[in-house]
């Protein structure tokens, strides 16, 4: 069996004011035993704090071999969702899947690290409601005051030149591509995700270029960011295979791969 899916806890009874999108949120897993149940805990406390609509938070463990699975199913807590893989897929698979398994008007995807602070979801939703954006992403790179935490300067420097190569190949003016912490309008980015081909880390620019293309409206919002320690992105190996991913979608695009 490829994917299974369990219902953890009942939906949350926060109020919906007026005006107010339901959101949805999507955590990939592979191997967070170590963690997962601290910032689920940390999520639905600010949930319940802020009374945002959130209708459920999906946690997509990609075939771990370490606990997550057991630990989300032992946290009851409402709105819960645990879909499970048997084999390890890659970090867009499971974005993929928890996106297109959610129900809200507006879906964050989060990493399991909360690098980025989930309260700055509240800032993600008034710049969609606010503009009409139709996917708004964090940066690191439009105010670098908002890092608390830096990575290794090797790291820095590879994301710079990811970025510059992003910029380049695929002609995405944005700033950081790869900040694990963006908002998408379900309903009107659901397309974008159908046509995603890339599994790996390297997911992040083709959604972004396949939601130019359709003329999706892509706004960036500077967000505080602390780098944690685990990260799964190896630098040399993941970082050959992403600048691969760009040409391969690049040429996707030349091909008629994406019509």
């Amino acid at each position: 069996m490829e994917a299974s899916e369990t219902s953890i806890g009942a939906g949350f009874a926060t109020p919906v004011e007026a005006g107010v999108p339901t959101v949805s949120i999507v955590i990939p897993a592979f191997n967070e035993a170590g963690r997962i149940a601290e910032s689920i805990r940390k999520i639905d406390a600010y949930i319940r704090q802020a009374r945002l609509p959130v209708v459920e938070i999906i946690v997509v463990d990609d075939g771990s071999k370490d606990a997550t699975s057991e630990i989300v199913g032992r946290l009851g807590t409402k709105g819960l969702r645990l879909i499970r893989n048997e084999e390890n897929h890659g970090k867009g698979h499971t974005v993929r899947q928890g996106v297109l398994a959610a129900s809200g008007k507006y879906v964050l995807f989060t990493d399991a690290d909360l690098s980025a602070p989930i309260e700055e979801l509240s800032k993600l939703i008034d710049i969609a409601n606010g503009e009409g954006a139709d996917i708004v992403i964090g940066s690191r790179n439009l105010d670098r005051r908002y890092i608390e935490k830096h990575q290794s300067r090797l790291r820095e420097l590879g994301g710079v030149t990811f970025n510059l190569m992003v910029r380049w190949l695929l002609d995405l003016p944005l700033r950081d591509t790869q900040c694990g912490f963006k908002l998408f309008h379900r309903e009107r980015s659901r397309r974008v995700f159908e046509q995603q081909t890339t599994l790996g880390f390297g997911f992040d620019p083709e959604l972004l270029f396949l939601a130019k293309r359709q003329g999706l409206k892509i706004r960036e919002a500077p967000v505080r960011w602390s780098h944690a320690e685990g990260s799964k992105v190896k630098f040399l190996r993941d970082g050959i295979r992403m600048f691969f991913d760009l040409v391969r979608i690049r040429w996707n695009a030349i091909a008629g791969r994406y019509s």
